[in-house]
């Protein structure tokens, strides 16, 4: 199945966490003595949708506490988060995942040297998969695809939180991966 095929057919525990996995790749490195993982309240609320709405206010707080860096995407993660459903029924958190996927997306294509290329490759790398796509892109969009589809194998689970450790797992590599190419590309351009 296609990015936008497995964001179609998820459920709402799946839409929370996906959504939640992308925003949180796209956090940059946090600066020193700042909070190191802002977004970790809306992870309990994956497991306990009673708590989503809570949980919810509680990042958007920790997320207030983020300052924005020229190269950051922390103004883009607070408006989806400002934008996400109080309610994890609503309707429109597939709406608001499909935004954050997009949003995972355009944030490893601008740290992606893949020249000429835009919203026509990140619609085909959705719609079609990464091929043609440069290597932060392409890795951005297979993680995504296994996101989804390791949440679809424990949907229905008796356990709430079942496969969400392993998410949590994927997307931390994700966020490793492009930090590591925020840097490296920073100390390519050297001084301002």
């Amino acid at each position: 199945m296609s990015l936008l095929e497995l964001i179609a057919a998820a459920d709402e525990r799946a839409l929370v966490a996906s959504g939640i996995a992308c925003l949180d790749r796209c956090l940059p490195q946090p600066a020193e003595g700042a909070d190191p993982d802002p977004l970790r309240p809306l992870w309990a609320g994956c497991a306990n949708g009673d708590e989503w709405t809570d949980r919810l206010a509680e990042a958007r707080a920790a997320l207030d506490g983020v300052p924005p860096r020229a190269d950051g995407a922390v103004p883009a993660i607070r408006k989806l988060l400002g934008e996400a459903p109080a309610e994890r029924t609503d309707p429109e958190l597939r709406t608001w995942a499909d935004a954050c996927s997009l949003l995972a997306l355009e944030v490893h294509l601008g740290q992606d040297a893949t020249p000429g290329a835009g919203d026509e490759l990140l619609r085909r790398c959705r719609e079609d998969g990464p091929a043609g796509a440069g290597p932060l892109v392409a890795g951005e969009v297979r993680r995504q695809i296994r996101i989804l589809e390791m949440l679809a194998e424990t949907s229905g689970a008796s356990r709430a939180g079942a496969g969400l450790r392993q998410v949590l797992d994927v997307s931390t590599e994700g966020q490793r991966v492009l930090r590591a190419a925020t840097s490296r590309r920073a100390r390519g351009r050297g001084p301002a």
